[in-house]
């Protein structure tokens, strides 16, 4: 089963609507632009475009790519930006339950709009995209995602809300190879 996402368009700058896409590997230099405008936007010093966090991250993409049943991103282009909005989504293998018998769980990530191209719709149908993606080509049936106090609204018109029991994270140092 695809994916349709004829129907699934945001606004552009010149007010005509933008078809969403699935990304491809053309995009991956793309999806890591996106991925550190949002990480700006969220706080995090992301360097140059030689830091090395981005050849990481593409790597990343690049390899995840060609798993189109575990992983997918979809993209919104304009003529004179090139890709202005994504979202990310990938499933993640954990143990069944008697409420997920496939312990497939999805997590959305990755959902940015280029400042420039903001509050035209484009990372709500990036969105509706990717929750079209895990519905129509997964198992999944719990989706997660970490929200900013920009997005939450955006998630919470999909549905999305907090989490029965409290999502709690440590964070362990590594030395870097």
């Amino acid at each position: 089963m695809t994916v349709s996402t004829g129907s699934a368009a945001a606004g552009s700058a010149d007010g005509r609507l933008a078809p969403v896409r699935r990304a491809t590997l053309a995009d991956v230099a793309a999806l890591v632009r996106m991925r550190a405008v949002m990480l700006a936007d969220m706080g995090l010093e992301v360097g140059d475009d030689r830091a090395p966090w981005r050849a990481d991250a593409a790597r990343w993409f690049t390899e995840r790519m060609p798993r189109s049943d575990e992983f997918a991103a979809f993209v919104v282009d304009d003529a004179e930006l090139g890709v202005v909005a994504c979202a990310v989504g990938a499933c993640d293998a954990h143990a069944p339950s008697p409420v997920n018998p496939s312990g497939l769980h999805g997590h959305v990530s990755n959902v940015c709009a280029d400042p420039r191209r903001r509050r035209l719709g484009h990372a709500r149908a990036c969105v509706d995209a990717l929750l079209t993606w895990f519905r129509q080509e997964t198992c999944v049936t719990v989706v997660n995602l970490n929200a900013t106090g920009d997005g939450a609204g955006l998630y919470a018109s999909f549905g999305f809300e907090p989490p029965r029991h409290p999502s709690l994270q440590l964070r362990t140092a590594r030395p870097r190879a």
